[in-house]
């Protein structure tokens, strides 16, 4: 499992699988207050809910290519041929793509912040839903890959199931930044929800396809 956690990290970074979806973040942070003009007041009143916006957006872009890669190659077969559980290795690949990916977007979501005008105090509340709630966005990732895994247009498809599902981790990730300990509470069981369930449904979703 260590080995498949680390070989997965290591090919989201040499395949741009982690790089593509902070840049995409940032990219996003920096064209909102373009469109929104130079009021500081309401960029900072409203770039909590801009930068969780962006964040599960840009969690959509390496969906593709969680599952698909590895099941194309026959690296599942395998596995389940030597005995491995799916639902280790969809565990796994929650750890793995959280790894990846969580970390580089709560430190991409300091320079979102400046870039928002949002100050200290309303900074740390966002980083602290972040640390909540961005596993849950990688356990919703890897189960949707693996439910798009095989299909024409995955990439579309993937988006008509992850974003839905995903809006409970939106609505209580930016709801904290005001809401207090209660929306973090909720936020925190969504994402409890998402990682004890999303194994289970990403091996039935592989079984499935290798049927």
């Amino acid at each position: 499992m260590l080995s498949l956690i680390l070989r997965d990290i290591r090919r989201a970074w040499t395949g741009g699988g982690a790089v593509f979806p902070v840049a995409f973040f940032l990219l996003a942070c920096i064209l909102f207050p373009f469109g929104i003009g130079p009021d500081r007041v309401l960029l900072a009143r409203i770039g909590g809910g801009v930068i969780w916006a962006a964040a599960l957006l840009a969690a959509l872009l390496p969906v593709e290519r969680l599952v698909s890669p590895d099941a194309d190659a026959g690296v599942l077969d395998q596995i389940v041929v030597r005995g491995g559980s799916m639902v280790e290795v969809a565990a796994a690949k929650i750890a793995a793509h959280w790894i990846s990916f969580g970390p580089p977007l709560m430190l991409a979501a300091v320079i979102a912040a400046g870039l928002l005008g949002i100050d200290a105090v309303t900074l740390g509340k966002i980083e602290l839903g972040l640390l909540i709630g961005t596993p849950g966005l990688a356990a919703l990732a890897v189960a949707t890959s693996a439910l798009v895994a095989g299909l024409r247009g995955a990439s579309s498809v993937a988006g008509l199931v992850m974003l839905p599902l995903a809006v409970p981790l939106l609505i209580f990730g930016a709801g904290s930044i005001e809401g207090g300990a209660g929306a973090l509470k909720l936020l925190g069981a969504v994402t409890l929800l998402l990682l004890v369930g999303a194994p289970f449904l990403a091996a039935a979703a592989v079984r499935v396809g290798q049927e």
